[in-house]
């Protein structure tokens, strides 16, 4: 059998062309399966390798099959003979003697055509497999997704695989998909691409069809506790609380406003931003239940400013814009860190110093990892000698935890460094909520939208020494008596 697979491979290798078709052809065939063999037993995960397993060599296996027909018809022009001649010339009496189910050459040419189809067919299925991976996604293109892939490894959605979100489902979506990959390619190799990478990101599917299928609207119901720990940059790092009870309702479907009002099913609020950015408002409408619009403009833009040449309805991303590649806060960041014991708050001046270092202006993350790890150890060498001598072990740690803050952060090849991607879930800065709830966008009547922080969420703490704080009793002579009497009823109202 294998002899007279080689004596068919000499027999059709007529010039040059078509031994160098026969060699891609046979040589990417054996290397695909050997490269294949050890990802299939989970041995080989390299992203570089798959693009060379599963689109190098198929196209020169394509490539070797169209040069062996294109050898035969240069071969023929210059013989100036038959095929028939020639294949008789080329092969054994037997090979091409006429049987009853055709030639022996004409079975071989079959049965490797049936197994060439299976190859191409089975290669097609394992590349869409592995170009749907999250390891392809994160790592083919490490320069420009790098950053990318390490805020999504730490994210909530690191088991969920990237084309969850950024292609959805069906033909259509997986079409586009290649076809904005194809250009991604080709902006990565000719180096056309802007850093950082602009957002929002406009080719995303709809979150009714990508957040919704596991975060159901119908399920956004009831009130979440929510405590969030900030350390001041005092001596000790003290620890100030904020407390919520946010209400996740959907509003209408339950009788009473929440955050998730926003996406309910019978209701939509498109809006129109300046250059499309998701970040100023020009205008905001709310469908009523008897389907007219009202709109809300933006009384601070003058008539200047350019008219809002895209509408779009708001979803889940509005909101979620960061739900998986989450950059951090620097402050933020080092506050996560004290919380979660990376980092020793009992080392003096932790907070502050830890957000300095990390904050300061490096040239390249080589620099960044030697001056953080200077900037703690002189503090505690200089001021803190004692602490120094005595708690080295913990200053080392905390070096390393802030170096990792920072290499999660910052990346200089693609010129992202802190606040280069907010998140507007929150809504601190003038971002997020206040986008649109803020006392400049106003209809036709005059009222604004509505910025009342409790129709989101109750405040049962802020920046309180107790995570409770405004549940206990209020001091007659403390300044914030009345603030805290009225959000606690406000809190116990809305149990009822």
């Amino acid at each position: 059998m294998i002899q007279r697979y080689i004596n068919f491979l000499f027999g059709i290798s007529v010039n040059w062309i078509g031994k160098l078709g026969i060699v891609l052809t046979t040589s990417s065939f054996v290397t695909f399966v050997a490269l294949e063999i050890p990802r299939l037993l989970g041995m080989l995960t390299n992203a570089y390798i798959g693009l060379i397993t599963y689109l190098l060599l198929p196209s020169l296996f394509v490539i070797g099959l169209a040069f062996i027909p294109i050898a035969w018809m240069q071969y023929r022009r210059q013989t100036g003979k038959t095929t028939q001649a020639l294949l008789a010339g080329r092969f054994s009496s037997e090979d091409v003697t006429l049987r009853l189910l055709g030639s022996r050459l004409m079975m071989t040419v079959g049965l490797l055509t049936v197994v060439n189809i299976l190859f191409l067919v089975g290669a097609s299925v394992r590349t869409l497999h592995f170009m749907d991976g999250a390891v392809f996604c994160g790592t083919a293109c490490h320069a420009v997704m790098n950053p990318e892939w390490v805020t999504y490894q730490q994210s909530p959605h690191a088991r969920v695989p990237c084309v969850s979100c950024h292609v959805g489902e069906g033909v259509e979506a997986h079409l586009n998909a290649k076809l904005n990959g194809a250009w991604q390619v080709v902006s990565a190799s000719l180096d056309l691409y802007e850093r950082p990478i602009p957002t929002p990101v406009h080719q995303l599917r709809p979150a009714r069809e990508t957040c919704e299928k596991c975060h159901w609207p119908k399920k956004f119901y009831g009130s979440r506790l929510k405590t969030i720990v900030r350390y001041r940059p005092d001596e000790a790092s003290t620890p100030a609380y904020t407390t919520l009870s946010l209400k996740v309702d959907m509003g209408p479907r339950v009788g009473v406003s929440g955050i998730h009002w926003h996406v309910a099913e019978d209701l939509e609020i498109r809006y129109a931003s300046i250059d499309d950015k998701r970040e100023e408002m020009i205008w905001v409408e709310v469908k009523r239940p008897d389907g007219r619009y009202e709109r809300y403009e933006n009384s601070r833009l003058s008539r200047a400013e350019p008219n809002a040449e895209h509408v779009r309805a708001m979803d889940c991303v509005d909101c979620h814009n960061r739900a998986t590649h989450i950059y951090e806060r620097p402050e933020h960041a080092v506050d996560e860190r004290i919380r979660t014991g990376l980092l020793d708050r009992s080392l003096p001046y932790l907070k502050r110093e830890g957000v300095r270092a990390i904050t300061t202006d490096y040239p390249s993350r080589e620099a960044a990892m030697s001056g953080i790890e200077t900037h703690m150890e002189t503090l505690y060498q200089r001021s803190y000698s004692t602490v120094a001598g005595a708690r080295m072990q913990e200053i080392q740690q905390a070096v390393s935890a802030l170096q990792d803050i920072y290499n999660r952060n910052i990346h200089h090849g693609m010129k992202i460094t802190w606040g280069s991607y907010p998140n507007h879930l929150h809504h601190d800065r003038n971002g997020g909520c206040f986008r649109c709830h803020n006392a400049n966008l106003i209809n036709k009547a005059g009222k604004s939208v509505g910025n009342d922080c409790t129709q989101c969420h109750s405040i049962l703490a802020y920046n309180s020494p107790q995570p409770f704080q405004y549940l206990l009793p209020a001091e007659e002579k403390d300044r914030e008596a009345d603030m805290q009497d009225h959000l606690r009823e406000e809190f116990l109202n809305s149990l009822r």
